[in-house]
């Protein structure tokens, strides 16, 4: 059976409320350990990362609560759907995280799951911190401005 042809970049899940919830710091890429029912569940495009987020456990840093559903062709060796996974970084990457974690009360969330141009599945990483509600507000007046300002300019008022 032939590999599917991947398109560069290929999105399998979203986390788009995270851009609303918090300020995205700085991004990072990691690798993630799946299985290879995993992997074929993810190629389907229904998977969820909404209330994921990254923590650290004995030195290393495990993606929580993301959902990937079971493989619908998996017999007995499909997978748990929200078990931890672990995500694959540099030992200098991980220290960091858990610094800025611990000391600097900010939170690491999944921003996408994607697979590269050689076929293998990544976590897109956020170094965050949590938004405040007049925040929110600010940041949604500003965007309506934005959209308002554009649509002026293309009627050419």
């Amino acid at each position: 059976m032939a590999r599917p042809v991947l398109i560069e970049g290929h999105i399998a899940a979203q986390n788009r409320k995270a851009l609303h919830n918090y300020f995205i710091e700085e991004r990072i890429e990691a690798g993630i350990a799946l299985t290879g029912t995993e992997v074929k569940s993810l190629r389907g495009g229904k998977s969820n990362i909404i209330d994921a987020h990254a923590a650290v456990v004995r030195d290393e840093l495990w993606l929580v609560n993301a959902y990937i559903p079971e493989y619908t062709q998996g017999n007995r060796f499909n997978h748990e759907p929200r078990r931890k996974r672990r995500l694959l970084l540099h030992r200098r990457q991980i220290s960091r995280l858990t610094g800025a974690i611990q000391r600097e009360g900010y939170t690491v969330v999944p921003l996408s799951i994607f697979f590269n141009t050689r076929g293998m599945a990544k976590v897109e990483l956020g170094l965050a911190k949590g938004k405040k509600q007049h925040d929110k507000r600010a940041t949604e007046k500003t965007r309506d401005w934005q959209r308002t300002r554009q649509r002026l300019l293309k009627r050419g008022e």
